[in-house]
């Protein structure tokens, strides 16, 4: 295996048994500025992959022991793969190889003797291609990440709690195994806007999120800002016991954060309510009955006071409805 480097530059990857074929590979592309690797056969191909993570791998089609095929399917199944093509180099024009070599994963090929500015032409667009890929699936990343975060709080949006419910929802029925969910709410969060002003609010909302989101531990668990300043704790495989344990937690937590809030009938500090509900999801169901327990329960601790958590009870009856809480 032989490597040379410089920065900045895009790497290729050599993959050939023939060391005529490899010096002049790497003396035209050398030409062209490219980082250049070297690799004599399949297994040093993936070796040098997995560790230096070219741009694009030249990969000759006839080699002994694993041919140019296998590697290339091989390495399609690596994640950093999936980006990064691969251009067979073959002296096989017939349409069966042809075939089998896009079906290994190939972008393109070349056949031999090569002709070497459509190499480097191809080399070119090649690596182009693929780093315009890689930037619009960021960019991608990048959007769904702003879609699923809630931009003032940065724990997950109402959009991110609403997808995860669903699909914890439907694997808890699966399983048979419980879920729970705890609704909060910043008690007497509007005087505490009209007493300090909105970005203080923000700020408020802010500390509040992270003293929530430092108390849940799990990583399946989820923390989003369900709306204003309400927010959402759902917890997979988790029964009442657990869910009230935390959101015995979370209360004090929030507590002891010891915000300021003159006008607060409960203390002099923000506080917090909850609401917690636990279910075993059955097949079909709607998880919307998981919420509106919640909701609830929420509402509950409310009227008896706040700065405390309650335990959903029993449905209530269809004409009940639960006034919202503006203060």
């Amino acid at each position: 295996m032989k490597t040379k480097f410089q920065q900045n530059q895009s790497l290729v990857l050599i993959v050939d048994d023939e060391p005529f074929i490899r010096t002049q590979l790497r003396l035209a592309l050398d030409r062209e500025g490219y980082q250049i690797a070297e690799a004599r056969n399949g297994i040093e191909a993936l070796i040098l992959f997995e560790k230096l993570r070219p741009q694009i791998v030249l990969m000759d089609a006839i080699m002994p022991g694993m041919d140019g095929f296998e590697c290339c399917m091989q390495l399609q199944s690596l994640e950093q793969g999936k980006y990064t093509p691969v251009l067979m180099i073959t002296g096989l024009e017939d349409q069966e190889s042809v075939d089998h070599a896009f079906d290994a994963g190939a972008i393109d090929y070349v056949t031999k003797p090569i002709h070497w500015p459509v190499l480097r032409q191809r080399v070119k667009r090649l690596i182009q291609q693929s780093q315009l890929q890689q930037q619009l699936e960021a960019a991608n990343q990048e959007l769904q990440r702003l879609v699923t975060i809630d931009g003032l709080t940065q724990v997950a949006s109402r959009r991110k709690f609403e997808e995860y419910f669903s699909q914890e929802w439907q694997r808890m029925a699966r399983d048979q195994l419980s879920l729970s969910l705890i609704l909060c709410d910043v008690d007497y969060f509007k005087s505490y806007n009209d007493t300090y002003g909105h970005r203080a609010g923000d700020r408020c909302l802010q500390k509040v999120a992270q003293a929530i989101k430092d108390s849940v531990k799990r990583p399946a668990d989820l923390v989003a800002r369900y709306g204003g300043e309400e927010f959402a704790v759902i917890l997979p495989k988790t029964e009442i016991q657990g869910a009230m344990i935390l959101a015995d937690k979370i209360c004090s937590v929030v507590r002891r954060l010891a915000i300021p809030h003159s006008n607060s009938q409960v203390s002099g500090y923000v506080t917090i309510s909850a609401g917690v509900a636990t279910d075993i999801p059955q097949p079909g169901s709607d998880f919307q009955d998981m919420i509106s327990a919640a909701d609830r329960a929420l509402y509950q601790a409310k009227i008896e006071g706040r700065d405390r958590f309650k335990k959903a009870t029993k449905q209530a009856p269809a004409n009940f409805s639960i006034p919202r809480w503006g203060a």
